[in-house]
């Protein structure tokens, strides 16, 4: 069971025609992908942006505290 070879090709990426590389469609906008990380993820950088909005910077909620002196200092 082992020894048996995969059934699917996992290495070229290309169709049985020979054409080239397969051709990828955002699942989003329908717009062809040419990406490595978006031909993975089936999203383009815009499209992957508006679904996955970065999350906020915290160095923008900080803000400086007026405190009391320790007593005895």
């Amino acid at each position: 069971m082992g020894d048996e070879p995969l059934a699917i090709d996992l290495g070229s990426g290309s169709p049985a025609d020979g054409d080239g590389p397969r051709r990828v469609w955002c699942r989003l906008c329908g717009r062809p992908l040419t990406g490595t990380a978006s031909r993975r993820t089936g999203l383009g950088p815009s499209c992957d942006a508006k679904l996955h909005p970065p999350g906020p910077d915290i160095r923008t909620r900080r803000h400086e505290v007026e405190q009391d002196p320790l007593p005895g200092m």
